[in-house]
């Protein structure tokens, strides 16, 4: 875990204040009956396949919020990706804010952030790092 310290000098005193860059707690939030529904109606009827770290090309209009832990990147019909963030981004399924994606080239990888601004004000709120990808795809056999 990475650690960031800030130092500020007052008169003869020095005050130090540090602040972790992000909790870490991978521990999967339990979903609504709401987000259940909506994740069942997305991913229903397709196999899970093995994670990938990255996936190709820019999905950012068919991001899908879950919970605060767990976005969808629906490629098509046949084909989405499940993505549980390396720790809760808290206030992401309440759709009010705007997600800001910093990625590299032609792919969303893990350990890409995700940063929350307040639609009206441009205040900035927390910062979201990817997880793994899991692909579901519908199954080719009837």
């Amino acid at each position: 875990m990475r650690n960031i310290f800030l130092a500020a000098t007052f008169g003869t005193g020095l005050l130090l204040a540090g602040c972790t860059a992000a909790n870490t707690d991978s521990t999967p939030i339990a979903l609504t009956e709401k987000q259940a529904t909506l994740l069942q109606k997305q991913i229903g009827g397709k196999v899970a396949g093995p994670p990938v770290n990255c996936i190709s090309g820019m999905y950012n209009d068919n991001i899908i919020r879950v919970s605060d832990d767990m976005l969808l990147f629906k490629i098509s019909g046949r084909l989405v990706y499940q993505n549980r963030l390396k720790s809760p981004c808290p206030g992401l399924s309440r759709d009010r804010d705007i997600m800001v994606t910093e990625q590299f080239g032609g792919q969303q990888c893990r350990g890409d952030i995700i940063r929350l601004v307040d639609r009206v004000g441009g205040i900035p709120g927390p910062v979201c790092i990817l997880g793994d990808f899991i692909p579901y795809r519908k199954d080719p056999k009837p």
